[in-house]
């Protein structure tokens, strides 16, 4: 049976409602009943998180417990090696066959994408739905990225589930101005980070004792 799906990746270092409001806001437009989050196991673009896969993968589940609508997934965390968003969606073809795969991706991660591993073999594997801010200059986009769009370009979020991958569309969230590292840096600071992520991902932090140094 067909099971669409709107995934969001990323380090989570700590999970937050800005990672959280805007998959939502996707998941919704989309129509589907169901979104995944997935926790990096070991990012390959960026340093490592301050905070082990472990404790990061527990944050999120506990962040989405009250959410039947919001699940989360383990695979990056528990395979060894980087974690490629190729090789992540790879495994998910296997479980969800034809079924449309829409991943959601910030606008500064999208002027970079032609760096990823395979990005046009992520292309042949899922959509994309890009977050951000409106009105950016296709100039910042290399080239090879701006014919891709040209190529791919959806404006009509809905008509994603009509195909199983290869569009790209831009859709406007709610501009929550919440970052994780803002979030460590209060933590570190030993200051109030209340309100920025749900109650019980806070909670694991301090009993945690994470993101207590510099």
């Amino acid at each position: 049976m067909k099971h669409d799906l709107v995934i969001l990746g990323g380090t989570f270092d700590p999970v937050h409602y800005g990672h959280l409001r805007a998959l939502e806001e996707v998941r919704e437009a989309l129509g589907l009943p169901k979104a995944l989050l997935i926790p990096a196991g070991s990012p390959p673009h960026r340093q490592s998180p301050w905070a082990p896969a472990r404790h990061r993968l527990e944050m999120v589940r506990r962040a989405v417990s009250r959410y039947p609508q919001l699940e989360v997934c383990s695979f990056e965390v528990e395979r060894d090696g980087p974690s490629y968003t190729v090789d992540t969606l790879r495994h998910l073809r296997e479980t969800h066959g034809a079924a449309s795969l829409s991943m959601v991706i910030g606008m500064d991660a999208f002027l970079r994408f032609d760096t990823w591993r395979e990005w046009e073999a992520i292309l042949d594997l899922a959509h994309l739905v890009v977050t951000g801010r409106p009105g950016w200059p296709a100039a910042e986009l290399p080239e090879a990225l701006r014919q891709a769009l040209y190529r791919r370009r959806c404006d009509d979020l809905a008509a994603l589930r009509r195909e199983r991958a290869g569009k790209i569309a831009f859709f406007n969230v709610s501009a929550l101005e919440i970052s994780a590292t803002r979030i460590r840096s209060l933590l570190a600071e030993g200051r109030s980070a209340a309100f920025l992520l749900p109650d019980a991902v806070l909670e694991y932090i301090v009993a945690e004792r994470l993101y207590c140094s510099p």
